[in-house]
């Protein structure tokens, strides 16, 4: 299992910063198949860390299954790069990697030379929680709250429905928040109008570092100032629990940045996922 302290060091910037926000996502990650694999042992769920880098599979298809901090806490060597890939090849899923640009120089020309192709962009942004001013008060109609354990399935059920637009999420989107709402350490967090869920949002608390995530509004429930409340109470909550600094990983340009961007985060970097297939080589090697 994951562990780890909180710092009392001031918010760090550059490198430091990008290791800190990227190990908490990772963190999050890897819970995620920790929790997969005891819900579902038969998943193969499973994760791993190999240069400093979190590699965690969570079946082929599911966007779960890719690595975090790749060459940010150390530059791989060429074995280091085969044993990730092997971790994921063997399993029969592409391997996948969120590389920051605060990545070591030389990782660069070495995806290229390996056959790795650019397939994803996103923001990474975060907000200094000390100082931050109140925000305004939520409308009266609404309320906002960590969901009970009871609920759980209600908090999947809303936010699955929020996202039943996106068509690459519509076959798992509903899976995925199940396993999510159940991880210990995350906090689901419901928004109700007049008693009725409408909105999700959730946190996962990794030294100091609160990470957003599960964001998701009901269609018919937008522009009502849902998930604006839903980052106030979080944010409070990250207080609370001693943090100093909060993330969000957003698509540029997206409602999400937006949402992100009028509660008070900025981004600190735009990350590239690179992919890689296996080598038809490869597959008839592990096939025969």
């Amino acid at each position: 299992m994951i562990t780890g302290v909180m710092p009392s060091d001031p918010i760090p910037s550059g490198l430091s910063l990008a290791r800190r926000l990227e190990r908490a996502e990772g963190v999050a990650g890897a819970q995620f198949v920790e929790t997969r694999a005891r819900v579902l042992p038969e998943s193969g769920a499973c994760w791993t860390e190999i240069a400093g880098t979190y590699a965690m599979f969570d079946g082929p298809a599911s966007p779960i299954t890719q690595t975090f901090g790749l060459g940010v806490f150390q530059m791989p060597s060429a074995s280091d790069m085969d044993a990730i890939e092997t971790f994921f090849f063997d399993r029969g899923a592409p391997a996948n990697h969120e590389v920051s640009p605060l990545a070591d120089r030389p990782l660069l020309p070495m995806l290229n030379e390996r056959g790795y192709r650019p397939i994803e962009l996103s923001d990474v942004m975060f907000l200094p929680l000390a100082h931050r001013p109140p925000a305004g008060a939520a409308p009266a109609d609404l309320e906002v709250r960590l969901a009970e354990s009871a609920e759980l399935d209600v908090w999947a059920d809303t936010a699955a429905r929020g996202w039943a637009e996106v068509a690459e999420f519509s076959g798992v989107i509903h899976d995925l928040m199940r396993v999510s709402a159940r991880r210990g350490t995350f906090s689901p967090f419901l928004a109700l109008l007049d008693g009725r869920p409408i909105a999700t949002g959730g946190l996962v608390i990794h030294e100091g570092v609160a990470l957003m995530a599960g964001a998701s509004t009901v269609p018919e429930f937008r522009h009502r100032g849902a998930q604006r409340s839903l980052y106030e109470e979080r944010l409070l909550h990250a207080v609370r629990a001693g943090c100093d600094l909060a993330m969000v990983c957003t698509e540029p340009g997206s409602a999400s940045q937006r949402n992100a961007v009028r509660n008070g985060f900025r981004v600190a970097y735009t990350r590239i996922k690179w992919s890689r297939f296996p080598s038809r080589r490869a597959r008839g090697r592990r096939s025969g």
